[in-house]
């Protein structure tokens, strides 16, 4: 059973940065697309942002040009550095990975709050 362990999450102040990380437990084959969903006390939860095989990526308006998202194929690795941050990303965050067997894998979340 392959495991998502999210690191990186905290308490940070409007305008502050994080750096989230997640690993796989053991290798993933034929990885396809890696991101970072994120959800809000009482909303659905929402893609962040994906970065693809071939190093695409794609964003949510609410973070683009904030947020970069990366990976370490070797280390079957995704990362998310969050700058200028603001009260409402706060959420907890949630790394996905889907291989081409269309199978689908999720770590069990990290909480990000912005507040003063």
């Amino acid at each position: 059973q392959v495991q998502l362990v999210e690191s990186g999450g905290g308490l940070v102040q409007p305008g502050g940065s994080l750096r989230l990380s997640c690993a796989a437990s053991r290798i993933i084959y034929r990885i396809n697309t890696m991101g970072w969903y994120r959800q809000a006390p009482g909303k659905q939860r929402e893609l962040v942002a994906a970065i693809t095989s071939g190093g695409s990526t794609n964003y949510a308006d609410s973070v683009k040009g904030r947020f970069t998202i990366s990976r370490d194929n070797a280390k079957n690795s995704v990362y998310l550095q969050m700058n200028s941050l603001k009260p409402e990303d706060t959420a907890v965050y949630f790394c996905n990975v889907n291989d081409l067997s269309r199978r689908v894998y999720w770590g069990q979340g990290t909480q990000v709050t912005v507040s003063s």
